[in-house]
């Protein structure tokens, strides 16, 4: 083993669930609520559909649902239907390092649940292994900042569902070292699939390295060795993939804050580096009579949100669903017309509605220093400031930096319930989902999880 493999393979076999604090243990209670509240959200989507007809065309005596379904299949599969369902709608939880950088720490959920349920682990394991993977994901995805490199950050995912998925298992530590280096070394995605015109595969990223990751957990409890040297090889990770050794020398536990309470639960379903620009200017809108006023309209933000959002042709003309959701003007253009950003603002007849192409093409996205340096440092604030001059010549101004809303704000348990049931009460009902919600928060309790995935069957 290498130095990092190591460290990781033993970090993860000695974390128990008695080593969790509360406030932990209930941020990963919150992060599954939110996370399968996102798949009944993205569930009838069209790459989740093509995902589970994939996944139903396999068999396996270790089954696992195809959750919203009774079809079962095998773990890797139902890992990817699952996490393909999760990211469609652009809401479940994100990460960004200062500077820019992250990812989605929740896509390791539903893939730890296809190797949880069928192996009858109990919720204490199911909650343990979650936290262990956000924390190896949000430790390593601050100095390795794969996006630089060409490198998609469903890399840190298929990693830490692998670990997450291991810890299930009850992988030893050298089962985990092999899960480790057979995570990372046959699976590296480009992060082309985040960049131009966004394809369906976008949210399919994230349930193939869910998939990786499952399947490398079961390779190593069969006794499959991986590569030697995975991180520090002459062909390893630190030379092609970060670019640079990357170590764990500070990692939760001991008295050491653990880090899934950084992992900022989605207030609006867009992109992050979107969200405040649909904040601010739900604030400005507050003071217009109609999006028919509007003459022109400034979005001021920070420099990683104007680079990856607002930089581009695509960005004012996005041909698809995926491609709207990370475009400033067209989430900007939608909360005009709309009052706000979720999954309706992105169906088809509104991608090409003339008066949304419109307005688009009124808007300039520019960078503000101040609000990159307060991006770029800790504690990170997300300030956006919307300007909408109407025909009128008045001026109509929105802002946002880190306040009640904006995604550096935790949302609370109520806030959390109620994202749940918007995505939710119209397929399971008001009862079903009142039950669903009351079981979730008491996860802790339950001997196995095979009641789970019944309970969101549509």
């Amino acid at each position: 083993m290498d130095k990092l493999q190591e460290r990781i393979a033993n970090y993860a076999c000695n974390l128990d669930y008695k080593d969790l604090p509360p406030e932990i243990i209930h941020a990963a209670k919150v992060r599954v609520i939110d996370t399968l509240g996102c798949l009944i959200g993205g569930f009838f989507a069209e790459p989740s559909q093509l995902a589970r007809a994939v996944a139903a065309q396999v068999s396996s005596p270790m089954a696992a649902t195809i959750l919203g379904t009774r079809e079962k299949s095998s773990p890797e599969m139902a890992a990817f239907a699952n996490a393909t369902a999760v990211r469609y709608a652009e809401y479940n939880d994100v990460y960004q390092s200062p500077g820019g950088g992250g990812g989605h720490p929740s896509d390791v959920i539903t893939p730890i649940l296809a190797v949880a349920e069928p192996t009858h682990a109990s919720g204490k394991d199911f909650l343990t292994a979650i936290v262990l993977a956000y924390e190896v994901l949000l430790r390593l995805a601050d100095p390795a900042r794969l996006d630089t490199r060409g490198f998609d950050y469903t890399n840190f995912i298929c990693l830490t569902t692998a670990i997450g998925a291991g810890k299930v298992l009850r992988l030893s530590t050298e089962q985990m070292s092999q899960c480790i280096s057979l995570a990372i070394v046959p699976n590296n995605s480009l992060a082309q699939a985040r960049n131009d015109n966004l394809t369906m595969w976008k949210a399919m990223a994230s349930g193939q390295a869910g998939k990786a990751g499952v399947f490398a957990a079961l390779l190593a409890r069969q006794g499959v060795e991986g590569p030697n040297l995975p991180f520090e090889g002459a062909a390893g990770w630190f030379t092609v993939v970060t670019g640079k050794p990357i170590s764990l020398e500070t990692i939760g536990g001991n008295g050491v804050p653990f880090r899934t309470l950084e992992a900022r639960i989605k207030p609006r379903a867009c992109c992050a580096n979107t969200i405040s620009s649909a904040l601010a200017t739900e604030k400005a809108r507050a003071t217009i009579k109609s999006p028919a006023e509007v003459e022109r309209i400034v979005v001021e933000t920070y420099a990683w949100a104007k680079d990856r959002s607002g930089t581009k042709e695509h960005h004012w003309h996005p041909q698809t669903r995926e491609t709207a959701d990370h475009s400033i003007p067209y989430v900007v253009a939608a909360t005009l017309i709309d009052g706000s950003v979720g999954p309706r603002q992105f169906a088809d007849e509104r991608l090409f509605d003339p008066n949304m192409v419109a307005l688009m093409q009124k808007i300039e996205v520019v960078c503000n220093p101040e609000f990159t340096k307060s991006y770029n440092r800790l504690p990170q604030a997300y300030c956006t400031r919307v300007e909408v001059v109407t025909k009128d010549g008045s001026k109509h101004v929105g802002e946002v930096s880190s306040i009640k809303g904006d995604i550096s704000d935790p949302l609370t348990d109520a806030e959390i319930e109620e994202k749940f049931r918007c995505q939710c009460q119209e397929f399971l009902g008001k009862k079903r989902v009142r039950a669903i919600l009351d079981s979730l928060w008491q996860i802790e309790k339950m001997d196995v999880l095979t009641e789970i995935p019944p309970a969101f069957v549509l």
